[in-house]
């Protein structure tokens, strides 16, 4: 089993579709943990707030697999593969890591840089997997996060009514 840790962020419905999303990789990995999610302002442009999570699994699934689960996951929620990289999300889904896995290839690097560049990744990475070692920094998230300037990077804790196993219709 690998473990598989991905960003979860929206700023179009984000509480819609998170939850949207969060109901459709349950289906695929039933044993999903999240973190808090949390407000922060738009990264890149001009736009509504953000609410991000970290969902962490294990799987036997193959990377590739896995990345299919997540787009499928995104385009439920209404997200177009061409969408520009800089604008509103209604689902953006982003390994950050799998396992211990390095790899850099088009369109894929692993671990994710911009983990230990972005608080609303990896505060809620070292909340849900304190004791995770960075394959490549070789500290934890907690040392990580423990280093990491949070007075830039403002989080608001939010509450998106959704826990892992709920029923639902």
């Amino acid at each position: 089993m690998t473990d598989v840790f991905v960003a979860a962020g929206s700023n179009v419905e984000p509480a819609v579709n998170l939850r949207r999303a969060l109901d459709l990789l349950e289906r695929h990995y039933p044993r999903l943990r999240c973190s808090r999610a949390y407000r922060n302002a738009a990264v890149g442009f001009e736009g509504d707030d953000f609410v991000n999570l970290v969902v962490g699994f294990a799987t036997d699934d193959d990377l590739g697999t896995v990345i299919g689960h997540l787009h499928e996951a995104e385009a439920a929620c209404g997200r177009a593969r061409d969408a520009p990289k800089w604008a509103p999300r209604s689902m953006d889904l982003d390994i950050l890591l799998y396992g211990a896995m390095v790899t850099d290839q088009p369109g894929l690097v692993l671990p994710r840089p911009d983990l230990v560049r972005r608080a609303y990744m990896l505060g809620p990475m070292a909340e849900l997997a304190p004791d995770f070692v960075h394959p490549t920094l070789g500290a934890t998230m907690r040392e990580l996060w423990a280093a990491f300037d949070r007075a830039a990077h403002a989080m608001q804790p939010v509450d998106l009514g959704w826990s892992p196993g709920a029923a639902r219709p």
